[in-house]
């Protein structure tokens, strides 16, 4: 029979301070985060405009470098996504609502599905991305959504 032992310790808080402007900021703080991250992720604002992107995040996706898509719309700027189908087309205006980054937005919600993104370059295969993306929240409003990629 397994034998668990659980033990308490005092809890050592990190002393006071005032934080920054930027570290006091929610919305802020994942910008900075997503900016220098490893994986690849995206930051949008409630307008649907690119606030951060990871470096491996425009590579998964096709952007290019991150300071060509901020400040753009994140369908305006150079992101293609394509239907699941034999013969793939663009996303209609109904569909694109439904892709992870925009539904957090709208929904409040986590969300989650994959996505079929067009390669930058002419005969170079599409790449297939699991994205899950959660709502921003700024003194209980949603103000953004931040999305984590992985190819499939």
């Amino acid at each position: 029979m397994a034998h668990v032992e659980l033990s308490l310790s005092e809890v050592l808080a990190p002393a006071a301070r005032t934080p920054t402007a930027q570290e006091s900021d929610n919305f802020g703080q994942w910008s900075l985060t997503v900016s220098h991250a490893d994986e690849p992720c995206l930051l949008i604002d409630a307008e649907t405009k690119v606030v951060a992107v990871s470096a491996a995040g425009c590579e998964l996706l096709c952007l290019g470098a991150p300071e060509d898509v901020i400040g753009l719309p994140l369908l305006g700027g150079g992101l293609r996504l394509l239907d699941f189908t034999a013969n793939p087309r663009e996303l209609t205006e109904q569909e694109i609502d439904k892709i992870p980054p925009l539904l957090a937005l709208s929904s409040g919600r986590l969300a989650r599905g994959l996505l079929r993104v067009q390669a930058a370059s002419t005969g170079a295969p599409d790449a297939t991305v699991d994205a899950i993306s959660t709502p921003v929240l700024t003194d209980g409003s949603v103000t953004g959504s931040l999305t984590f990629f992985s190819e499939v």
